[in-house]
């Protein structure tokens, strides 16, 4: 993993980018380098509206002066271009290591497009290496705790030092430790169907195209 890879993958991804789009705007170290170039071409002249799907991401976007909306402001949204945790060949994800899922899915749900950008050592054989994040409510969430457990993984509250980790819904977040996801389709709705789950970072037939930057200065594309 670089640097390098990353901006690779996050700049290539702005060549989706067409004047007078309303675009989604992901979280993450990767399309941080989109945003970065984004304000580039917004400086140049280019006319789009964004939005984001982070507290984080609207911070950069306010200071790189790309205009914004909010989601109410919207019906639909004309391209996404957001991170992975890791995915596939079937261009499935985990999503939702920065915290941001529940507003990133929600993004991604109304966009024309979604585009992926990840460095090479996100693009993995199979899903559940990485831990996979889970929204619940903060109330009685030792319980939705233990029903997750039970779909066959070891779920931790994700904490800063001693203290549950918040999200921008006033949410906490469990790292569900399932160490290969073979269908997940199936875990996806399993999980959605536990009472005190928000939502979780498993993104299935969503997204559209996925450019992987690699260390030796190549792309590549997959798509659906």
């Amino acid at each position: 993993m670089s640097t390098k890879s990353k901006q690779l993958a996050g700049e290539k991804a702005t060549e989706f980018i067409k004047d007078g789009m309303v675009l989604g705007l992901g979280t993450g170290s990767t399309v941080y380098w989109t945003i970065q170039k984004l304000g580039e071409l917004v400086k140049g002249g280019l006319n789009i509206q964004g939005v984001p799907t982070s507290k984080q991401t609207e911070k950069l976007a306010n200071q790189l002066d790309i205009p914004l909306l909010s989601l109410s402001d919207v019906n639909d949204i004309d391209l996404t271009i957001d991170g992975a945790d890791e995915a596939n060949s079937n261009l499935e994800l985990i999503k939702g290591g920065g915290g941001a899922l529940l507003r990133e899915k929600m993004i991604a749900s109304i966009s024309r497009r979604l585009v992926i950008v990840v460095d090479q050592s996100k693009y993995v054989p199979e899903l559940g290496h990485f831990p996979l994040p889970v929204e619940i409510v903060p109330f009685g969430w030792e319980i939705t705790s233990k029903q997750i457990a039970a779909l066959g993984c070891l779920p931790q509250l994700r904490r800063e030092e001693r203290d549950p980790v918040v999200t921008d819904n006033g949410n906490y977040i469990v790292d569900c430790h399932f160490n290969t996801i073979s269908d997940a389709k199936q875990l996806d709705q399993a999980l959605n169907m536990i009472p005190g789950v928000v939502e979780n970072g498993l993104f299935v037939d969503m997204a559209n195209e996925l450019i992987i930057g690699r260390d030796d200065g190549t792309i590549d594309f997959l798509s659906t």
